[in-house]
């Protein structure tokens, strides 16, 4: 596994976003993890996310992109803090871009926050994690409203490998079969089990051997590989 992976897991549980017990998702299943990106809340953590994002998608498609598209809400931070990160790291202008949950019809006019995507760019969209695949529903249409645009992946942060809406692939195998573009993760759920199960992080052991058996659980379940 790549060092920045390893650093992001353990990021994630340093930030508390990744935490380990018992939660009901809104799908109503029983998990014994959950991921919650809004418990990013300072500039120390907003930098570093952006720049574990921007690795990310650097390592899976390049630089030769135009624009970053986070939807909205949680996708605004996201988008912003990584075409930061981005130039950083590569040097690279990427324009970041995101949707009001309102068309705005003064001032600043339309559904578009940040900057316009012109017809025949290159896009990356940018979410924290995607379970069922729904807000990719809401956002391909936009993206297509604004012209022959092409959707060069969606990055998330955490992969969970569990079924989509159909039951048999895992969310993301489902957009990528469904919409045509690739998708990929920062890292996965198998990354996260390999780097915290009976290993020492920021002090304590993450996931000791009855936690490792509630997710072996839950994957039997509800898992995809």
């Amino acid at each position: 596994m790549e060092q920045y992976k390893e650093e992001f897991i353990e990021f994630m549980v340093e930030s508390d976003v990744l935490k380990f017990g018992e939660f009901t998702l809104k799908s109503g299943r029983k998990s014994p993890f959950f991921m919650n990106a809004g418990a990013y809340v300072t500039g120390a953590q907003l930098k570093r996310l952006g720049e574990y994002y921007a690795k990310a998608i650097h390592d899976n498609y390049g630089e030769d992109f135009d624009v970053l598209f986070g939807p909205a809400y949680k996708g605004i931070p996201l988008s912003v803090a990584t075409v930061i990160a981005f130039h950083d790291l590569y040097g690279k202008e990427i324009r970041y871009c995101s949707n009001r949950k309102e068309i705005k019809d003064h001032g600043d006019v339309g559904i578009l926050l940040g900057s316009k995507i012109a017809d025949k760019e290159r896009v990356v969209i940018i979410e924290d994690v995607t379970t069922s695949g729904k807000s990719i529903e809401e956002t391909f249409p936009i993206l297509r409203e604004q012209g022959d645009v092409e959707i060069v992946g969606l990055m998330v942060s955490l992969n969970r490998m569990e079924k989509g809406k159909g039951g048999e692939k895992g969310a993301l195998e489902e957009i990528r079969e469904t919409y045509g573009f690739p998708t990929a993760a920062i890292v996965s759920m198998e990354e996260v089990v390999e780097r915290l199960y009976n290993r020492e992080c920021h002090g304590r052991i993450v996931i000791d051997d009855k936690l490792k058996a509630d997710i072996d659980e839950y994957f039997a379940i509800y898992g995809v590989k």
